[in-house]
C-alpha cells in the first residue's frame, strides 16, 4: 500500500468538496492512474474541470514533491510512498 498526500489549489479544491488536501492510500500506480482514481472517487462536482478525454485538463500544473511532473516523466511517473502531489489550476474566468 502506498500513502500519498494530494493538495489542490487555484480553485480545484471546490471540485473536491472544498478540501485543500487529501491523504490517499492506493495500490502502486502511475500519476495518470492516480488522476483517474481521484476523479472517480473524490471529485464531487464538474469532473470535466479536472479531467478531459484521456488525461488531466490543460491548465493544471502538477508538482510531485515540489518538482514539475514534466521533469519526472509526466503521467507515467510511478507514485511513491509519502509523495506530496499538488494540482494547481491556472484557469480563471474573465
Amino acid at each position: 500500500m502506498v500513502q500519498v498526500f494530494v493538495d489542490f489549489s487555484g480553485g480545484l479544491e471546490d471540485l473536491f468538496g472544498r478540501q485543500k488536501e487529501l491523504q490517499v492510500n492506493i495500490e502502486e500506480m502511475t500519476l495518470r492512474q492516480l488522476v483517474f482514481h481521484l476523479k472517480d472517487r473524490y471529485v464531487q462536482m464538474k469532473p470535466e474541470l479536472f479531467v478531459t478525454g484521456d488525461g488531466l485538463r490543460p491548465g493544471i500544473i502538477v508538482l510531485v514533491n515540489d518538482t514539475d511532473w514534466e521533469l519526472l516523466g509526466k503521467d507515467s511517473y510511478q507514485v511513491q510512498n509519502q509523495d506530496r502531489i499538488s494540482f494547481i489550476s491556472t484557469l480563471h474566468g474573465g
